[in-house]
């Protein structure tokens, strides 16, 4: 099982990003998939949270601004991210609980993407 994150970039204050997430790989179903972010020098932390029902948790710095969605025939979550801030300034990661064909449920992470707010 893989997770692949894309659509990290460099944008201006008030700006949008939409990042992606797609798993794949011997996969039997998906529970929770999770977006973290990781700035300089901060530790890492749990920005928004979908489960298989679709309900959604945020981190308060990111509510109103961020939205969680998933595409389950896909395998894929996205985090549409609009208003952005210098303060989301981050590598976000994108993180899943797994069960593949012939495995119980495993925490899967994909590798990064790079997301940069400055003008």
């Amino acid at each position: 099982v893989q997770l692949q994150a894309s659509g990290g970039g460099l944008v201006q204050p008030g700006e949008s990003l939409r990042l992606s997430c797609a798993a794949s790989g011997g996969i039997s179903s998906i529970n929770d998939m999770r977006w973290h972010r990781q700035a300089p020098e901060k530790q890492r932390e749990l920005v928004a949270a979908i489960t298989s029902g679709g309900s959604t948790n945020y981190v308060d710095s990111v509510k109103g601004r961020f939205t969680i969605s998933r595409d389950n025939a896909k395998n894929t979550v996205y985090l549409q991210m609009n208003n952005l801030k210098p303060e989301d300034t981050a590598v976000y990661y994108c993180n899943a609980v797994i069960q593949g064909w012939r495995t119980g449920f495993n925490d899967y992470w994909g590798q990064g993407t790079l997301v940069t707010v400055s003008s």
